[in-house]
């Protein structure tokens, strides 16, 4: 017979342990060849943004293009680092709460 008690803290420690390395995890893109740096961590948050010295651009509108590019590239890599992340849990890792 399987003890419920024992899954659900198996299931709580795991999850526990995913929200730990979602915290952790920083993905880093960058956009126009370097000139907007995107961090963003395993949660989708912004960490941080950068955008190059040398270009102060007078182009406002390519300057949000550029922030949009790499914050969707930053976005996509944590999507891929959680698929690999996910991929070995039974179930997928979609424990109630994790995202």
């Amino acid at each position: 017979m399987v003890d419920m008690n024992f899954l659900m803290k198996q299931a709580k420690k795991m999850q526990e342990k995913l929200q730990s390395q979602l915290e952790d995890m920083r993905m880093t893109a960058t956009a126009g060849g370097g000139v907007v740096s995107v961090t963003v961590n395993g949660h989708k948050e912004v960490i941080t943004i950068k955008i190059a010295d040398d270009s102060v651009m007078e182009d406002r509108e390519m300057l949000e293009d550029l922030l949009m590019a790499a914050l969707g590239e930053a976005y996509r890599k944590v999507e891929e680092e959680l698929g690999k992340t996910l991929k070995g849990i039974p179930g997928g890792g979609m424990l109630p709460g994790l995202m």
